[in-house]
């Protein structure tokens, strides 16, 4: 028997502490706390993860590409880091936002002799 209650003393302690705290607040005070505390652990990870999108969104929008020279630029610059062009005039349509079939390639052939 001793070995019982040292092995489960965490477990006879709260077994205690909710049986005597059940008569003097009763059955309603427990179900609101315990439902308290599910809704808490259930709904943190939600708020995270809108967090993440919201943060994703909101990085996602301030990558552009700078048309002269194709360098994916980060921020509000207004200058191409790589080329110097002006990022001004691009289109807010990223390039990570257009379908492949839609984009054209331009090829100049060469004859090679």
């Amino acid at each position: 028997m001793n070995y019982f209650l040292k092995a489960n003393k965490n477990l006879l302690t709260f077994s205690l502490v909710i049986l005597s705290i059940i008569p003097i607040f009763g059955f309603k005070l427990l179900l609101s706390f315990i439902g308290n505390i599910l809704i808490l652990l259930f709904l943190i990870p939600l708020l995270l993860i809108i967090l993440v999108l919201i943060a994703f969104n909101s990085y996602k929008s301030k990558i552009n590409t700078c048309s002269n020279c194709g360098v994916i630029v980060l921020g509000l610059n207004d200058t191409c880091m790589n080329c110097g062009a002006d990022l001004e005039h691009i289109s807010k349509i990223n390039q990570f936002d257009k379908k492949p079939s839609e984009s054209t390639i331009e090829v100049k052939a060469e004859e090679i002799k």
